[in-house]
């Protein structure tokens, strides 16, 4: 019951997150047209990217708790993963719209409204900073996490628009405002990029962020009756599901005794977060265990031509 309205809890507060920076988004991109600041503009794009974020975690929310069926066997866990691969691409694109934006700023600089940037920024620290309260339980989560670091982002954003609108009022330097543009820009790049390579490696089948293969291999190995282990696969299923298949060498015995060893071996695993196992119990070497068993990868195609 606990889980349940724990998972019930936090779709709420993405929710209600949802909602929240799809209002200020509107609101953010008014003020930026009607004081001029490109500043405003930058942030209101990182903002939607926020509301992105949140949005596609709120669908993969669901998705994820979604049981497997006979099509989807392993579930809906990479629903939130990919969701945020997305994302993040998405991030890097409006990045690159608002350094151009801002190059061009410097070239022409155009007078901004220094008060609306201070009000509107001010708003949109506090909104962030309730956001993040309210994502910060979840963030296990790649998906959660990937909405809670990009309202970090916009909060940091939101105190940099502030101090460059009080430098704009009391010096009256307008190259400030694409300066502060380009700053959002990099700080979109550097948050976008751990989530590409951490959801990335999950899409492709990588190992866990975290884990070792050969700490894994070495404690399995320890395991009294085990004599070998080869043909060792580690992957993730979503981002915090993780799944395992290899073959273990044991002696001839019949199942009854060797289901203690499995036993053993899966409480092994499960303190390195690995809960999901296929393991297969050989008597005799496996053929290509000197290699080892590998997946094949065939590195180029032979073909025949007939004139």
């Amino acid at each position: 019951m606990a889980h349940h309205h724990h998972h019930h809890g936090t779709g709420k507060v993405l929710q209600w997150s949802f909602l929240a920076t799809l209002a200020f988004v509107a609101l953010e991109t008014f003020a930026g047209i009607r004081s001029g600041s490109l500043a405003l503009l930058s942030d209101a794009g990182h903002n939607f990217t926020d509301a992105l974020a949140i949005g596609l975690a709120l669908v993969a929310h669901y998705l994820q708790a979604k049981p497997a069926d006979h099509v989807k066997t392993y579930g809906y866990h990479r629903a939130g993963v990919l969701a945020a691969f997305v994302n993040a691409l998405t991030l890097v694109l409006i990045a690159f719209f608002i350094f151009w934006e801002a190059w061009q700023r410097l070239m022409h600089p155009v007078p901004v409204d220094s008060g609306v940037m201070l009000g509107v920024a001010a708003i949109a620290l506090a909104m962030n900073g309730a956001i993040m309260l309210g994502l910060r339980r979840d963030k296990s989560d790649i998906n959660i996490r990937a909405a809670f670091i990009h309202m970090l982002g916009d909060a940091v954003s939101a105190v940099a628009i502030i101090g460059g609108a009080l430098l704009i009022r009391w010096t009256g330097w307008l190259p400030i405002d694409p300066v502060l543009s380009v700053l959002i820009g990099l700080m979109i790049i550097w948050t976008a990029w751990d989530i590409i390579k951490e959801s990335l490696n999950v899409l492709l089948e990588g190992l866990p962020a975290g884990l070792e293969l050969a700490k894994v291999t070495a404690s399995m190995r320890q395991v009294e009756g085990v004599l070998d282990v080869h043909d060792l696969h580690i992957w993730s299923l979503g981002s915090a599901a993780h799944a395992l298949s290899c073959h273990i060498l044991i002696e001839d015995m019949p199942p009854s005794t060797s289901d203690a060893i499995l036993k053993r071996l899966n409480e092994v695993l499960c303190e390195f977060r690995i809960h999901h196992t296929t393991v297969q119990f050989e008597h005799t070497r496996c053929l290509l265990s000197d290699m080892p068993c590998t997946i094949p990868v065939h590195a180029h195609h032979d073909h025949e031509h007939t004139h």
